[in-house]
């Protein structure tokens, strides 16, 4: 893709990521699920997740997997709330730069 992706657009791809997953999901997993829309690497996102995490959007546990933990990150109620931010702001835009790439004017 062309287009540079903001710290802002790269939060609320990951929480909508996460958010699709009721129990959670891993840091692998939400990389591959963000590369469908973006491509993005490990080292992009994992800051990412702990920025979430500290802003509490984000909450972390620890599960056994293949005999080794794994790092799940679920969504707060806090991060549904930025999510629906984002959601809402992002229509907002969305609508904006089609009207321009159509040739439409803004009012």
């Amino acid at each position: 893709m062309v287009f540079n992706t903001g710290a802002a657009l790269l939060d609320a791809i990951v929480l909508a990521v996460v958010s699709g997953e009721k129990n959670g999901t891993y840091g692998y997993k939400i990389t591959q699920d963000v590369r469908r829309a973006i491509e993005v690497s490990e080292s992009t996102l994992y800051p990412v997740l702990r920025r979430l995490q500290k802003d509490e959007c984000l909450e972390v546990y620890d599960m056994q997997y293949d005999g080794r933990n794994r790092r799940y990150y679920r969504i707060t109620p806090r991060g549904e709330a930025q999510l629906n931010l984002y959601r809402s702001e992002w229509k907002k835009y969305a609508e904006k730069i089609s009207a321009l790439f159509e040739g439409g004017v803004l009012s």
